[in-house]
């Protein structure tokens, strides 16, 4: 059975607080979503895997560990591999999609974003 929209839970996991603001208009108070957020790879891995989110919207380009590097450490513990990601990033180009998804990406949100649409970007990425 599919969560009722306004259960939902998505971890945001960017090092930039103005990326956090904006996710949460659009997420928690167009959509009614729950937001956890993280400033760090670090930090989203330990939210990742206590919070058991429905969604991950990652930063691909972050300090110490980036997106590329945290998608891969998702994917390798077994309490979060079943976790889909969604990249954000200003990394807009063909060949960096292509490369995303072939990291098992489930979808690719470009920055700046438009917070009234995200939570049905969200969703149509996921089928919800």
């Amino acid at each position: 059975m599919a969560t009722p929209m306004a259960t939902r839970r998505i971890l945001l996991i960017d090092d930039e607080a103005d990326i956090h603001r904006i996710a949460q208009v659009g997420l928690m108070m167009e959509a009614g979503w729950a937001l956890l957020t993280a400033q760090s790879s670090a930090e989203g891995m330990a939210i990742a895997k206590t919070e058991q989110p429905d969604a991950i919207l990652l930063d691909v380009m972050m300090p110490q560990i980036d997106g590329i590097a945290a998608i891969q450490m998702l994917q390798a513990s077994p309490d979060c591999q079943n976790i889909p990601v969604i990249f954000l990033t200003a990394k807009a180009q063909a060949s960096d999609r292509r490369r995303f998804y072939a990291l098992g990406a489930q979808g690719v949100i470009t920055k700046p974003f438009d917070p009234i649409t995200l939570a049905s970007q969200i969703a149509g990425f996921l089928g919800w």
